[in-house]
């Protein structure tokens, strides 16, 4: 009941216009016990994220970040919202109760423009108003209670057991769902793009598809929901934001100002995703994040990631794609490095060497001159 309560009113203000979100009370402070403690625990872990060594240091993108949050829930309601950009390469944000918002990089590489970035966070800050933590922090202490005892029930307890952590995490997939209708509402009233939040979650699936192709996995099921999943399938949630959305006069998306706001980062990022060790999920990001126009930065990052798996055809085609980054960037310094190294596990000794010369004049004081030097017999 309470989420078709939701979709409704949503649906009536996708047709009519702007949508009339709740009242929102400002400067709250938490009441009873239970939010006394959950806020105590939240202002602790922002202590330690404050000075966490995965924190963005660029108050520049910090501030542009926070401006789309403000556009897209309104200047009222993200006044007391601090936000801390974390360098960790998978998709996510989270808030607090306390008003600390996470976003990690894996979020910012992701999404593609201004209204798509607005509809993660939010979702988020939907989180934050409907005060969901307290709900679960409260759901799960209940269940967790109801689990103690069903130990003393034989052989029903394990299924006692179950059912009370089972409904925890159901009551999570509602909350998602509330979350996800209440943000939609936020985009109807802001300067975004009410269609973007089903894009994420298009992409997503199809990253994932890619991944467990790149990994000879079965592809997920998008239409089903694991018992302890917490959220909504992302087909689910792709197919009730599209529908919802639909009616919705389009407006602007922001995906050039997005791109410029990340273009500093963009290389970081892109080595970031390197890391984890997903050829296919990675060369799907790739791919969309180039659409039909590959730059420096993608071509290099596409390179690394073949030279990378290291198979004789991999190495051909990153030497062709170091080759693409550098027509594009002849200082692009890593570039060289890049396809002297393939060149050289390729047995092409003598463009390898030149390959590398040049990066060792462009970066004469790297630390891995030394070795480099020593490959190319100076």
């Amino acid at each position: 009941m309470a989420l078709l309560a939701l979709t409704l009113p949503v649906a009536a203000a996708a047709a009519r216009g702007p949508a009339d979100l709740p009242p929102y009370g400002q400067a709250y402070q938490p009441q009873g016990t239970d939010e006394r403690g959950l806020w105590m625990l939240a202002d602790e872990d922002e202590r330690e994220l404050r000075d966490s060594k995965f924190l963005i240091d660029d108050p520049a993108l910090q501030a542009y970040v926070a401006g789309v949050l403000c556009r897209a829930v309104g200047q009222d309601r993200c006044r007391g919202v601090r936000i801390y950009l974390v360098r960790v390469a998978s998709f996510n944000a989270n808030m607090a109760p306390n008003g600390t918002m996470q976003v990690w990089s894996g979020l910012l590489l992701r999404v593609r423009s201004e209204a798509e970035l607005a509809a993660v966070l939010g979702h988020e800050f939907a989180h934050f108003e409907l005060r969901h933590s307290l709900s679960g922090f409260r759901r799960q202490r209940s269940a967790t209670d109801i689990a103690a005892w069903a130990a003393f029930l034989g052989q029903y307890g394990a299924t006692v057991q179950q059912a009370a952590v089972g409904s925890f995490f159901q009551f999570n997939r509602d909350q998602e769902k509330q979350a996800d209708l209440l943000s939609l509402k936020y985009a109807i009233q802001s300067p975004y793009s009410a269609q973007a939040a089903a894009h994420v979650w298009q992409r997503l699936m199809d990253e994932a598809d890619a991944t467990a192709l790149g990994r000879k996995q079965r592809s997920q099921r998008y239409d089903r929901v694991a018992f302890f999943s917490t959220h909504p399938t992302n087909l689910d949630r792709a197919t009730y934001l599209a529908a919802l959305s639909a009616d919705v006069a389009a407006k602007p998306e922001g995906a050039e100002s997005y791109s410029a706001a990340l273009a500093k980062w963009l290389p970081d990022f892109l080595s970031d995703q390197m890391k984890l060790n997903d050829f296919g999920g990675t060369e799907y990001l790739l791919s969309s994040l180039a659409g039909e126009h590959w730059t420096a930065p993608l071509l290099f990052a596409r390179a690394e990631l073949y030279r990378q798996r290291g198979n004789p055809r991999d190495l051909a085609a990153a030497a062709d794609f170091y080759r693409s980054a550098l027509a594009a960037d002849p200082g692009l310094a890593e570039g060289w490095r890049g396809l002297g190294l393939c060149l050289m596990r390729n047995r092409q000794r003598t463009e390898g060497a030149d390959a590398l010369k040049n990066y060792i004049r462009l970066r004469p004081q790297a630390a891995d001159i030394p070795m480099l030097q020593t490959m190319t017999g100076e």
